[in-house]
């Protein structure tokens, strides 16, 4: 099926929800002037469908293949690759002083947005990119910076995250890869890790690997953690690439979905020979990575945007021609498109109020890092509470708008052809890499939470629920949030915050979400069908979330009551 870039939608989220021209009043930020902004959009919309979207199915069926130690993609990548490269799409929101066009990092948003909707696993490679830019610009040495930004932020080279290791997932501190003293500013990397994305390729002139190790004597833990930069190609002084350093892919993974995209097990100095160089200090390597986690966190949460969007899309054009029976209630017997029938609307309702919901809690978060950014007093520590919602809750909506479109192709959306069901299988990847939603939610009611002793969080909730008199049921909503976060602030056991966390995760982003599309619908430019969608988002989804509350405040004694072999007996 064709994508169609949801342009209107997006300008109207960039506008209303990112405060895109409040964002381009500041000096920073002044090219992203309206006209800029609609040619962003319309540009990669456009690049997306014509470059991006034709190779989606194709990626799925013959996806990528190890051979002699390389990976290769099927034919049309590489040129589809390099045109985005060639026409400036990685730079949007790089440093200029990098060949970047420092625009907000909200105008990237859509590039990546636009780009995974038209092909999720492709997108997986400048994705990961960016968090890898993220790190050496934050953390680098200027001499890093000078040798490998430059090619990054363009796009010519990629980069990858190293964390996972057999034994190590979650648990970052169990890792084992090892990092010697090389002399001088080298270091002999040795170790494996798995689940590396894109981590081999042949479409990108160089991969920069980016890799946690001990270094001797280390702290246990996670506290004993450094970063290195490891690029397959040793980089020369004048910044071409050099001789292969000694890692190589040595399989991969047999997985549900994202076939197109190489998830690697990457081995690091078979023959002693893999060198490397640190980033920041020793043992602050966690410090260094989570700066890439954030960003790559915001980008997998939209990734729920980006898989609801084709699902809703393809199903939506499905309804449209599928005849079948007649509308119950109708005098005439002849059968209708099911798009006529109740349930099949309130499915494509559904998925559309979802999507369109996830899209604005996307675009106000990224909003709220381009002020971080600006120096806004309170935006950084707004945006740091919105981000694990967005990861969880995005990517939730991914996967059940996914799963909605399967069901209105009924039998034809469980046979590959329709298509439906790669989005399904492509969905279902977001809740768990990049830190699992349950994950997210922990960080937000043991980290977050304490932001300004639960000042951040509770203004934001009051900003909700002073500006939705129009829409009570997300200010109730996020009046039921602000109780549950002071519950847990003030009396909560940490075993009672966690056993509630998805919940009140859940719920606050729904809140969020909802209140954005108030907005929206306030602004008047979506019409008839924003007002509609922004009701039956607060009547049916605002409503539904509510119903969280009862787990949100349950306590753990409950998850307790049967041992750990009475529990799987």
């Amino acid at each position: 099926m064709d994508f169609t870039p949801p342009t209107a939608d997006q300008v109207l989220a960039i506008r209303v929800n990112a405060g895109i021209e409040d964002l381009a009043s500041h000096e920073r930020f002044a090219a992203a002037s309206p006209d800029m902004v609609e040619a962003i959009v319309e540009g990669i919309g456009q690049f997306a469908a014509g470059e991006f979207a034709p190779l989606n199915r194709k990626g799925d069926l013959e996806g990528a293949r190890l051979a002699n130690g390389n990976v290769h993609l099927p034919e049309g990548f590489a040129q589809a690759y390099q045109a985005y490269v060639e026409q400036g799409w990685n730079a949007i929101s790089g440093d200029p002083a990098h060949g970047g066009q420092g625009l907000p990092f909200t105008l990237a948003s859509n590039v990546i947005e636009n780009l995974g909707a038209a092909n999720m696993a492709f997108t997986l490679l400048p994705l990961l990119t960016v968090g890898a830019i993220e790190a050496i610009s934050h953390h680098g040495s200027q001499a890093q910076k000078d040798l490998y930004l430059d090619r990054l932020i363009s796009g010519e080279w990629s980069g990858t995250m190293n964390l996972t290791e057999p034994q190590a997932g979650s648990d970052v501190g169990a890792l084992r890869t090892t990092a010697v003293p090389a002399g001088g500013d080298k270091w002999h990397i040795k170790g494996t890790k798995i689940f590396i994305t894109w981590g081999e390729h042949d479409l990108a002139g160089n991969v920069v690997h980016l890799v946690l190790a001990r270094t001797p004597g280390a702290p246990a833990g996670s506290r004993g953690i450094s970063l290195f930069i490891v690029p397959k190609y040793h980089v020369l002084p004048d910044g071409s690439p050099g001789e292969r350093n000694d890692l190589r892919c040595v399989s991969l993974e047999h997985k549900l979905g994202i076939m197109a995209s190489p998830t690697c097990v990457m081995s690091f100095g078979d023959n002693d020979r893999c060198l490397g160089e640190m980033i920041g200090a020793e043992n602050e390597g966690l410090k260094a990575m989570f700066t890439m986690m954030n960003s790559a966190r915001i980008n997998v949460g939209n990734q729920g945007v980006q898989i609801a969007e084709r699902a809703w899309q393809q199903a939506r054009g499905y309804a449209r021609d599928r005849i079948q029976s007649a509308r119950a209630g109708s005098p005439s017997r002849e059968s209708v498109a099911i798009v006529e029938h109740p349930d099949v609307r309130r499915m494509l309702l559904r998925m559309r109020a979802l999507t369109e919901g996830a899209r604005a809690l996307l675009y106000y978060t990224a909003g709220q890092v381009d002020r971080g950014a600006l120096g806004v007093p309170g935006a950084q520590a707004r945006a740091d509470c919105l981000v694990p919602m967005l990861k969880a809750w995005g990517t939730d909506v991914g996967c059940e708008v996914a799963s909605l479109g399967v069901q209105i192709h009924g039998g034809m959306g469980f046979i590959e052809e329709t298509g439906a069901a790669q989005h399904y299988r492509d969905a279902r990847i977001a809740p768990i890499y990049e830190g699992t939603n349950g994950i997210q939610a922990a960080d937000l009611v043991t980290r977050k939470l304490g932001y300004e002793q639960g000042g951040v969080l509770a203004s934001l909730f009051t900003d909700i629920i002073s500006d939705c008199t129009d829409a009570p049921e997300i200010a109730e909503l996020a009046k039921a949030c602000a109780g549950i976060a002071s519950w847990m602030s003030e009396s909560a056991s940490l075993d009672d915050k966690l056993a509630g966390s998805v919940p009140l995760c859940t719920m606050s982003a729904v809140a969020v979400a909802g209140w954005q599309l108030q907005r929206q619908a306030r602004d008047g430019a979506g019409g008839e069908a924003k007002r509609v969608v922004a009701r039956f988002f607060a009547e049916q989804i605002a409503t539904e979330a509510l119903g969280l509350k009862a787990a949100a405040t349950a306590g753990a004694g409950l998850l307790y009551a049967l041992d750990a072999e009475a529990l799987a007996g």
